[in-house]
């Protein structure tokens, strides 16, 4: 018999991010070995409240349908519905609406045992009260790993986020690269720096050379804008409007595509094409997208916030650089747009590196967490 585990993710397709693409892949790769059911906020009338999504893992929505209010009602709402499934595990994945889902769940399903994956930086709000609630943490970041335990949770067990290598190898195989092509994937808001990706880019076009300080893998100064620059933008958000404004008055449009929301495989083609991958986020947990960079064989430009200095190592699997600094963006642009040799150099290792986040291996890594905790239930 196997045990019965409920997945708790506030968000789910199609409103999937990095924290609900946990939630799913793991979901999909454990389900043979554990009966697992994900509990979402249901967000929209026309989705329907009991469903299966890819890999035939049951999702069971909850709320009145709107992107409103149902996150602030999932966690009032989910714990009845989980207790209903009777598991014996509760696994939350992401520590706001979902972990304080997982709190309330400690009253409702008492003999359950309660498992929190630590996702993000950017709320503090109950996160001490979230933390001591449940009987085992995860954190997919080194920097999550430490803010848990300065709010006094010490025995946090790092477990990255994954990547969809199979997906993205094959779409390696059937698009090249693009010359100068540079990509951004995410949400379209103020924390992921896409304005300093614009301005940036401004910059190289109009000055002889970056004049930001001049970095380890930065061996001489670079002048002359590149003779081609294509900057494509996959994700919607808040700033839409306000971003494409900002590259039509920095004169940049021409070179920058907004794309908007695209499903998996469109955004796995664009990983595919692109030489180079730039995320200057302000802050964050970890960021999927650079793995995803890296297996795809892009070279790829990180900031040195939260979790991306464990995935983006400095002049070996991509390029490091200060948050809001526009003039070393430029400088790391026009040096991976310019120099053939230290792009591919930084490409070839990335490919490397994204081998060790195979989403199986990390579903491996939270099914050993599982039967840690469960040592009594034996599975199928």
């Amino acid at each position: 018999m196997r045990a019965r585990i409920v997945i708790l993710s506030a968000f789910a397709t199609p409103y999937r991010s990095g924290a609900e693409a946990c939630a799913e892949e793991i979901a999909k790769r454990l389900l043979p070995r554990y009966d697992v059911t994900i509990v979402t906020a249901r967000m929209r009338r026309d989705l329907p409240r009991s469903t299966k999504i890819a890999g035939g893992v049951p999702l069971l929505r909850v709320g009145i349908g709107s992107e409103r209010l149902d996150p602030w009602l999932f966690p009032l709402l989910a714990p009845f519905h989980v207790r209903r499934l009777r598991p014996v595990l509760i696994h939350a994945i992401l520590e706001t609406f979902a972990g304080l889902a997982l709190h309330w769940c400690g009253f409702f399903s008492k003999k359950s045992k309660r498992l929190l994956t630590l996702q993000t930086t950017n709320r503090s709000f109950l996160k001490s009260t979230i933390l001591r609630s449940p009987d085992a943490v995860t954190a997919i970041s080194s920097a999550l790993v430490r803010s848990g335990r300065e709010r006094g949770r010490t025995d946090i067990e790092l477990i990255s986020n994954g990547v969809d290598l199979p997906a993205l190898r094959q779409a390696c195989e059937r698009y090249p690269k693009m010359s100068g092509r540079i990509l951004f994937v995410g949400r379209l808001e103020p924390m992921k720096g896409i304005d300093i990706l614009l301005r940036s880019c401004a910059e190289i076009f109009s000055e002889p050379g970056a004049r930001g300080v001049k970095p380890t893998w930065g061996p001489r100064p670079l002048y002359g804008a590149p003779g081609c620059m294509d900057v494509r933008i996959v994700g919607d958000g808040s700033q839409r409007r306000s971003l494409e404004k900002l590259a039509h008055g920095l004169g940049v449009a021409g070179h920058v595509q907004f794309l908007g929301y695209l499903p998996p495989a469109a955004v796995c083609r664009e990983f595919a094409q692109a030489e180079i991958f730039c995320g200057l986020s302000i802050s964050e947990a970890m960021g999927n997208v650079f793995l995803e960079a890296q297996a795809a064989g892009c070279a790829v430009i990180g900031t040195r916030v939260g979790g991306i200095p464990d995935i983006v190592k400095d002049g070996e699997t991509g390029l490091l650089i200060p948050p809001n600094d526009v003039n070393t963006a430029a400088w790391a642009l026009k040096a991976l747009l310019t120099d053939a040799h230290l792009r591919s150099r930084l490409q070839e290792a990335a490919r490397r590196h994204a081998e060790e986040y195979d989403w199986d291996i990390v579903a491996g890594r939270y099914a050993t967490v599982y039967d840690r905790l469960l040592p009594s239930v034996a599975h199928a």
